[in-house]
């Protein structure tokens, strides 16, 4: 359930600091933040209300100014998992969940916000296709995804970096990608294993149509067996390409 801060008055917002903030210059600073022009394109206008999107300091406003959120869920019993305006409550029952939604409804409409219609929505997450979706993971039947946006992203910075008309080496791309999914890794390691697999494997397909590209070879996309069989999977081990898969048993086992 996501809360929309572009209807909140300016003034509202930096009371709400005020409450907690009597520094003037860290208090001048946020109507710095919130009195700055917005630019779209060739577009440039001054918001009336509400918190410049994608603006450093919207993150911290909205914990701000959602704390007091936090803190009557608590005192109801409720479980609240947020990030800035992104939250999620759990509940035992779906009567707890409805009960729940009603205290939110109550508490935005109270403090100038509206719950977003598109990601508002009450479900058991154990069951297949009531699942939800928080800080780019996907929770559904018991299990832990990668939500298809976040696996999007991700696949086409791996496309970015190893394009068939690339002519590092191998052990260059290799290092570019290893930044690349190191931080990917560290983030989603929580997920389902069989993500890891597939994606080692497209991974691998994408360096193999390189390969064969650079060796003047008809490509096939890197899925054929001469592919295969000029660099099998321990090749690229060997070059030292992050295993994925393995990097999640490890990681799973430490534990």
């Amino acid at each position: 359930m996501v809360s929309s801060f572009d209807t909140i008055p300016k003034e509202q917002l930096v009371h709400r600091v005020e409450e907690r903030i009597s520094d003037g210059r860290v208090l001048a600073l946020v109507r710095a933040f919130l009195d700055q022009d917005v630019l779209r394109g060739m577009e440039r206008w001054t918001p009336m209300a509400g918190t410049p999107q994608g603006a450093v300091i919207s993150p911290l406003l909205a914990n701000i100014y959602l704390h007091p959120l936090d803190e009557v869920m608590a005192s109801r019993g409720y479980r609240m998992v947020r990030y800035a305006d992104d939250f999620v409550v759990l509940c035992k029952s779906r009567g707890e969940a409805e009960a729940a939604l009603e205290e939110i409804r109550r508490w935005v409409a109270e403090n100038g916000l509206r719950l977003s219609p598109t990601k508002t929505h009450l479900g058991d997450c154990r069951e297949k296709g009531e699942g939800f979706e928080f800080l780019g993971y996907r929770f559904e039947a018991g299990r832990r995804w990668v939500r298809k946006k976040s696996m999007d992203r991700f696949k086409d910075k791996i496309r970015a970096k190893t394009g068939r008309t690339r002519g590092d080496s191998l052990q260059r791309i290799v290092t570019d990608l290893n930044r690349t999914l190191r931080g990917w890794f560290e983030y989603f390691k929580h997920a389902y294993p069989t993500t890891f697999e597939s994606l080692d494997g497209f991974i691998r397909r994408r360096l193999r149509a390189l390969l064969l590209k650079q060796k003047k070879k008809r490509s096939g996309f890197g899925m054929n067996q001469t592919a295969h069989h000029l660099w099998p999977n321990d090749f690229f081990a060997q070059a030292g390409l992050l295993d994925l898969y393995g990097a999640r048993q490890a990681a799973r086992h430490s534990r």
